[in-house]
């Protein structure tokens, strides 16, 4: 009975990850509109007496954004999960987010940072999981693309490299990741079944018109509309999961589209691979971590039953 329950979730899985795979495969670049509603535990729209566990990378914790609190992980006291529990006053907040962190921490210790799924318990009413990133290889395509602009600066070398075997490896590794985050989502549930669950997408990292910003970011002119659309497909990976999964997702693109690494220092709210602002290379400063803040906020304001 037990190989024919292992059998039967094995098989379960192998149909997830296939129509996931063929969603992603079939969609174009646009995000759907709507995302489904999720049960949660309490309709108190300000947070009082709810539990919120926080899980996610580095653009949740936030590596260098003052006021830095745990070392190990680069966390910060004002990244957005933070700054969204003393909005809504919780009662209990866990906040486990850790730089580096892939899929595979959810379940791994990351040095003194245990195994991020730990937080989340059946008294938890509230998760945040912005995770993914890492698994599609986020600074290891920074450090190509960034490599390789010598070879072409008004071309698309970066492009070119990651279509050498006649397709996109960077497009099979986001589809590829769809079951790791599939995963990560019904191992929340599980472990907290009344829980209201966000899962919260990249903000804009470049241009949203394709335009390029060289040397600032030192990218092929033609790349950076390449690794625009790259992390489009991710986000919208990640929406089509959260709706597998009828879980809710947080657009962070939207609300941060013309603030990216490209910008003017004022106007910018991810920083560039020379940050002029406390924040790591290529990722949100103080101000990038307030507009995610605000878009979760935005989505929790929402009664649940409407989209």
């Amino acid at each position: 009975m037990a190989n024919d329950t292992r059998a039967g979730d094995m098989a379960r899985g192998r149909r997830r990850a296939a129509v996931l795979g063929a969603a992603l495969g079939g969609c174009a670049l646009v995000a759907a509109s709507t995302t489904p509603a999720t049960a949660h535990s309490s309709d108190n729209r300000h947070g009082h007496g709810l539990t919120y566990a926080a899980l996610g990378d580095s653009y949740t914790s936030a590596p260098l954004v003052p006021t830095q609190v745990d070392a190990n992980c680069a966390r910060s006291d004002r990244n957005y999960p933070s700054l969204v529990a003393a909005d809504q006053r919780v009662a209990t907040f866990k906040d486990v987010s850790c730089s580096g962190a892939t899929t595979n921490e959810m379940w791994k210790a990351q040095g003194t940072n245990g195994p991020q799924l730990d937080a989340v318990g059946r008294d938890t009413d509230l998760v945040s999981v912005q995770i993914g990133g890492n698994d599609v290889g986020f600074g290891s395509i920074i450090g190509t693309c960034a490599r390789l602009v010598a070879q072409d600066p008004a071309g698309n070398p970066c492009e070119r490299f990651y279509n050498a075997s006649g397709y996109d490896q960077l497009a099979l590794t986001v589809a590829q990741t769809a079951p790791k985050i599939d995963r990560v989502l019904r191992a929340v549930r599980d472990r907290a079944p009344h829980a209201r669950i966000l899962l919260v997408g990249y903000p804009d990292l470049l241009p949203d018109d394709g335009s390029g910003c060289f040397p600032s970011v030192p990218f092929a002119r033609q790349d950076f509309p390449y690794l625009r659309d790259t992390e489009k497909r991710l986000n919208l990976m990640l929406r089509l999961v959260a709706a597998w999964n009828r879980v809710e997702y947080v657009d962070t693109y939207g609300p941060t589209a013309g603030h990216d690494m490209c910008k003017a220092p004022a106007d910018r709210w991810i920083e560039p691979l020379q940050p002029a602002s406390p924040a790591a290379p290529a990722h949100p400063n103080a101000k990038g971590e307030a507009a995610m803040a605000q878009a979760v906020l935005n989505r929790l304001e929402r009664h649940h039953g409407r989209n």
